[in-house]
């Protein structure tokens, strides 16, 4: 879904900030829908204080929205810590969702959550059937042709493997013949393929690459030997090496620095009210908390880090 590269050093805590959380509280070929044999995620306990509502930024959102005081987010819940299934409940969880639900706080609106698989969370925002997506997105010039971004987090790209694997992974190009679990739609998913084309066209065997429906599938296709290593977000990654149990393990550096954005049709004075709102968000202190409590305010962003369409810069 997205991609960054914080220092070795920033990766460390991050996973440290996410053991804490945890400990404190007790991550398509065929499109399965097969979970993976590792145990459920859990997640911190802690409770995120209602935000204020923002006068300045409620006033920018349309009139269709505003009237029905509901605000439908889609999200893909199947990507801890960003947005997964609390343990035996259909209810969203995580950075995101928290998010989500503190940015219809801000605009005062009532979040309504959405669990959607991720390839159709754009095509749903285009037919109006959603009014956000909030999914880990990274902003990329292709996604700027049919949506809107608001930027509001660094993340990057990291592989795992079973833990005990005797080949380390370092970057694309050195998963030629090899087969790799990623997610359908993702960003990680084009760049394995994109990778496979090199592989081919300096005389080495393609990447087979195996897409799924969702994370958990993925990690299965890991942990059952049927792909040699996944391939998903950096913070993704820790959540699910520290969720395995010792089943999974990281291999090689977090790289690839790109923001994540709040996708929203495309021309909608909805994509500066989510812009206003996140940076209300920020200065009131709601953001950083919600950062905190899921482990990954190590890769948060500032006011000035809350952009329109900022893929690449």
């Amino acid at each position: 879904m997205s991609r960054s590269c914080p220092s070795m050093g920033t990766r460390a805590a991050v996973l440290a900030a996410v053991s804490v959380a945890l400990l404190s509280a007790a991550c398509s070929s065929g499109g399965s829908s097969d979970s993976s044999t590792t145990k459920a995620p859990s997640a911190p306990t802690s409770k995120i204080p209602p935000a204020k509502k923002d006068a300045a930024a409620a006033a920018l959102v349309p009139a269709a929205i505003a009237s029905s005081g509901r605000l439908t987010f889609a999200m893909d819940a199947s990507y801890p810590p960003d947005e997964f299934l609390a343990p035996g409940s259909s209810t969203i969880i995580g950075m995101d969702a928290d998010l989500g639900t503190a940015i219809a706080q801000a605009l005062g609106l009532t979040a309504v959550q959405k669990n959607v698989t991720f390839d159709a969370i754009i095509p749903g925002l285009q037919a109006n059937k959603y009014d956000v997506g909030l999914s880990s997105f990274t902003d990329t010039p292709a996604r700027e042709q049919v949506v809107d971004f608001v930027n509001y987090f660094n993340a990057g790209e990291a592989f795992y493997v079973k833990a005990g694997a005797k080949k380390s992974f370092t970057a694309d190009d050195s998963l030629c013949g090899l087969s790799v679990a990623v997610e359908a739609g993702t960003i990680q998913e084009s760049e394995s393929k994109d990778a496979s084309a090199k592989c081919t066209k300096h005389g080495k065997t393609a990447i087979k690459v195996l897409s799924f429906s969702d994370q958990n599938s993925a990690n299965l296709a890991v942990s059952s030997g049927r792909a040699e290593v996944g391939f998903a977000d950096s913070p993704v990654v820790g959540y699910i090496v520290v969720q395995s149990g010792g089943t999974f393990e990281q291999s090689g550096p977090v790289f690839n620095q790109a923001p994540y954005g709040v996708a929203l049709p495309k021309g909608t004075t909805m994509t500066q009210a989510v812009q206003a709102a996140i940076k209300s968000l920020i200065t009131n202190g709601t953001y950083g908390a919600i950062m905190k409590k899921w482990g990954t305010e190590a890769d948060g962003v500032n006011v000035s880090g809350v952009t329109i369409n900022g893929a690449g810069s």
